[in-house]
């Protein structure tokens, strides 16, 4: 990846960022916290590496993505606005009534949606579904997944990776946002899943531990998971991450999880984010 390419990306980021506060806070709810973790992983995903057209997002031969932890909506909606699903400026119509961004995603109401997700465990099922699909089918379709590292509580989790494996389903990318933290606290006190990456090897997944916020190691991440195509194992991508990344008040705290910023939040939060943007610039 050249400086230039790493540079667009950053600049992608703070917008995605940006979406994330203004929706929540448009919308008095959601679910900052994990959303603003997953934010490079959204910006590179949506920029490098699914082939989707916003001009055609029901593309039969298009890849697929399903948010399996569909409470981070507001990265997931900032990320497609901002890749030209539809206007930016819907953004602050989140949960509200008549809009199509609801407050977990709604593959019949929103462009760029494959799937309808928010019961945490359902959505890697999903995702395993429709791996096996292309493959029976015999399409080049690649399936990419996001989970949270408190959804892998889920039994549901484990059963889909068994499937996954028993099937060879070397076309799903599986990516894990490893922040640590889950609505009622530390992931490791309310059900302690570690280690993560011996669980999804012992179920049948290809395994690689990145910085979840570093381009170049997300870049490596997806050419390791081109590079596994033919050995029938399908790639886990497990990220370590900041809940909260890139606004100082709401890092690696908990309470950020599913709750809006207020008028003085948002106004700190697109200062911290307007002084990141300078600095990229000047870089």
């Amino acid at each position: 990846m050249t400086a230039a390419e790493e540079k667009e990306l950053q600049l992608f980021a703070v917008k995605v960022r940006e979406g994330i506060l203004r929706s929540t806070h448009a919308a008095k709810s959601g679910h900052p916290g994990g959303s603003l973790s997953s934010t490079e992983y959204f910006t590179y995903l949506y920029n490098k590496e699914i082939r989707v057209d916003p001009k055609n997002p029901n593309d039969p031969i298009r890849d697929r993505f399903v948010l399996s932890k569909g409470h981070v909506a507001p990265g997931l909606y900032a990320t497609l606005a901002n890749r030209g699903f539809f206007p930016v400026e819907e953004l602050l119509t989140l949960r509200h009534i008549g809009s199509r961004l609801q407050g977990h995603p709604n593959m019949n109401l929103t462009p760029g949606v494959d799937m309808s997700t928010g019961s945490l465990g359902q959505g890697i099922s999903t995702a395993a579904g429709m791996a096996k699909g292309a493959k029976y089918l015999g399409k080049d379709i690649n399936v990419y997944t996001l989970l949270g590292d408190g959804e892998l509580a889920e039994g549901q989790v484990w059963e889909a990776l068994m499937f996954s494996a028993h099937y060879k389903l070397d076309n799903l990318c599986i990516a894990v946002d490893v922040n640590g933290l889950q609505i009622d606290g530390a992931t490791a006190d309310v059900m302690n899943t570690a280690p993560i990456d011996a669980k999804f090897e012992a179920f049948g997944c290809a395994v690689i531990w990145i910085d979840g916020h570093d381009y170049n190691a997300l870049e490596e991440a997806f050419k390791a998971f081109h590079a596994n195509k033919g050995t029938g194992k399908p790639t886990a991508i497990l990220m370590k991450t900041v809940k909260g990344k890139d606004i100082s008040f709401m890092e690696n705290n908990a309470g950020w999880h599913g709750k809006a910023p207020n008028d003085d939040e948002l106004a700190r939060g697109l200062e911290e984010l307007a002084a990141i943007r300078k600095q990229i610039e000047e870089a």
